[in-house]
């Protein structure tokens, strides 16, 4: 895994920390954000950054004073000023204060962009594994712990246990802890436990030899040994039969794996996370879940908080969303209204996080021009509301399916609405987007999601 440069900006307007970020991290830099002096300081004082750069006027102070102070104390962090348009008396003093370069605004990615990998080149500081947090959105105090936690836990070779609710991004979690450890530049093998065929699951966790059983054409080393030297996450692994329980058992305690078929165990070098939003500790309880397991796995349990816990970080996620899918499908830039702001920051996410990105990409195929609006989102409680009104003899092949698999149920609701719209239109797109109320892109994008033909 390759080392990664870090950069803070430090200025007191988002938008354009927001956009020296984006522009940054497609570099490939790791982005921190301050939006004052203090802030700065403080952050400065808690790692090392290669490049930092900052604006000149700032709410508690001077953006040449944190330049001077930056000289002084880190000599070996090139930082750059940004200045007001034309200004060059400005820029002249930034330069005299010990900043290697300026940018003015409005700000040039382009020159953005030169003025980083020259500071880059000058740089001193030793570079660091991956730390990418930019995926792992979040300011608020609960999100601050768990990259904390995160951070200190990667350094052992302790199992982790990863304990929240579905959408909430254990995975990411995980994927983290391996990142930041000694073995990032190892394998990271995920497995969602609950869907592995009970019939296959030794096999596919350890592996088989050819002709051990019928249909074993050839070896196979199973997730242990894939994952050997490296992490293996075990998502859901409250799922695990009591059976592959014992044999999991063994492989945590002895350090070593046998094949299914095979004669001899294999020395194997891997750690384990594991997650799940169920409550083991209650399926302990409850003869569910095997105790002695449960206190092998779950030596240091972290916390993943609701998205309902950190109502704060809504924005900042849907601004990251809206950004991903702009860019991942050619599109131009999208705003989100000030309605539809406030009923995200309302909505209660029972599906977390992951609810969010659906709801935002939903949104991003049905907007019309450049602007989400409150009538682009649709909730599950919209849903529901009208769900209460079909009459009791809507047919039993339009039921809804079960609410406890959110994504599948919304997406059940608009693909009976979707063909409902072509029946009556006999097949004419054109004119059942108009029906819909959606654009024809939007309608074709969701056929094709929804595999509709």
């Amino acid at each position: 895994m390759q080392a990664v440069h870090t950069a803070l900006i430090v200025d007191d307007e988002p938008d354009i920390r927001r956009l020296i970020a984006l522009t940054l991290e497609r570099m490939g830099l790791v982005c921190y954000q301050a939006e004052n002096v203090s802030e700065a300081l403080t952050s400065l004082e808690e790692r090392q950054y290669h490049f930092c750069i900052t604006d000149m006027k700032l709410p508690d102070g001077d953006g040449l004073e944190l330049t001077q102070l930056c000289n002084r104390k880190y000599p070996d962090m090139p930082i750059a000023m940004i200045t007001a348009y034309g200004n060059m008396d400005l820029a002249v003093n930034a330069l005299k204060s010990g900043a290697f370069d300026f940018v003015a605004k409005p700000i040039d990615t382009e020159r953005l962009r030169q003025l980083v990998k020259a500071a880059l080149q000058l740089t001193r500081i030793q570079t660091i594994r991956p730390i990418s947090y930019s995926e792992l959105l979040g300011a608020t105090p609960c999100m601050i712990e768990l990259k904390d936690k995160i951070r200190k836990v990667a350094r052992t070779q302790a199992p982790v246990f990863v304990y929240g609710e579905s959408g909430t991004g254990k995975e990411l979690v995980a994927q983290l802890i391996h990142s930041q450890s000694a073995r990032a530049d190892k394998p990271f093998i995920a497995v969602n436990c609950g869907a592995i065929p009970a019939e296959l699951m030794e096999s596919e966790f350890f592996g088989h030899i050819k002709g051990s059983f019928t249909g074993a054409l050839n070896n196979k080393n199973g997730f242990f040994k894939a994952a050997n030297g490296g992490t293996l996450f075990l998502d859901e692994v409250a799922e695990l039969p009591l059976d592959l329980q014992v044999k999991l058992l063994r492989v945590v305690q002895e350090k070593s794996v046998r094949s299914v078929g095979a004669e001899v165990e294999e020395h194997i070098d891997v750690r384990i996370v594991t997650a799940s939003h169920e409550d083991l500790a209650a399926m302990v309880n409850d003869h569910q879940f095997r105790q002695d397991l449960y206190f092998r796995l779950n030596v240091i349990q972290l916390d993943v908080p609701r998205l309902s816990e950190r109502k704060d970080d809504i924005e900042e996620l849907t601004h990251h969303f809206i950004t991903k899918y702009a860019n991942e499908w050619s599109m131009p830039s999208t705003k989100l209204s000030e309605e539809a702001l406030a009923a995200l920051l309302e909505y209660s996410f029972p599906g977390n996080v992951r609810e969010l990105e659906n709801i935002l990409q939903r949104a991003f195929t049905m907007m019309e021009g450049d602007i989400i609006r409150l009538d682009d989102l649709y909730f599950p409680a919209n849903i529901a509301a009208e769900l209460d009104s079909v009459t009791d003899d809507t047919p039993k092949e339009h039921a809804p399916i079960a609410t406890n698999n959110l994504e599948g149920y919304l997406e059940n609701i608009e693909k009976r609405a979707i063909e409902e719209a072509l029946l009556a239109t006999r097949w004419n797109k054109t004119a059942a987007a108009e029906k819909l109320g959606i654009s024809f892109r939007a309608l074709r994008y969701r056929c094709k999601k929804l595999g509709i033909d």
